[in-house]
């Protein structure tokens, strides 16, 4: 039987408390094997607009907030591959070695699917679980895309504002684990502590 593996690619910058509740819930729901928190090399579609952590900050955070949860994997295969980070180039493997892949994405990043590198081929590999996010519009995809939602609870938590809480001096051990959380200690990122 193929395994069925979900894929919760993002920059993590940093990963939140919600990002976990959406790998472990996506499992649940979609009877997944294991959900891969697949961290982004250089996500071409974010590095121009804002300042990044850096990748291997972003996997030590990831790999903490992974930690307890057995059904999740921090994947730092795109991290190894090094350069662009495109989601085709993750995903080809995968299926090549008989994976069933689902990609797990927010209703706003799935909303925009059309607009990935290599999108047609993409759908023919992978059914896209889309999660609801506050206060944003549900997704309606293309027809080529196989869909399915998962219902998850709504944690109104964003790496935005966990960033501007930092900067700002205001607390985040609520909205993050304690292993992230140690690790933006320790680096001083995002502002935290300055």
């Amino acid at each position: 039987m193929a395994r069925r593996v979900g894929i919760l690619g993002g920059t993590f910058d940093p990963p939140h408390l919600g990002h976990v509740a959406v790998g472990v819930e996506s499992c649940f729901r979609l009877d997944l094997d294991a959900t891969h928190m697949m961290v982004a090399n250089n996500p071409w579609q974010k590095s121009s607009s804002r300042r990044i952590a850096p990748a291997t900050s972003r996997w030590v955070m990831t790999e903490a907030a992974c930690a307890g949860h057995p059904l999740l994997v921090a994947d730092d295969a795109e991290l190894a591959r090094g350069g662009e980070t495109y989601t085709i180039d993750t995903v080809e493997p995968l299926v090549a070695a008989g994976v069933e892949v689902f990609l797990i994405l927010g209703d706003d990043a799935a909303a925009r699917l059309d607009t990935w590198h290599r999108c047609e081929e993409l759908a023919d590999l992978v059914t896209v679980g889309i999660v609801a996010r506050p206060a944003v519009t549900p997704a309606r995809l293309a027809r080529h895309w196989r869909a399915t939602r998962i219902e998850c609870p709504l944690l109104d938590i964003s790496s935005t504002e966990v960033r501007r809480r930092c900067a700002a001096g205001e607390p985040v051990d609520h909205l993050v684990g304690p292993g992230v959380l140690s690790v933006i200690e320790a680096e001083g990122l995002y502002g935290f502590g300055r």
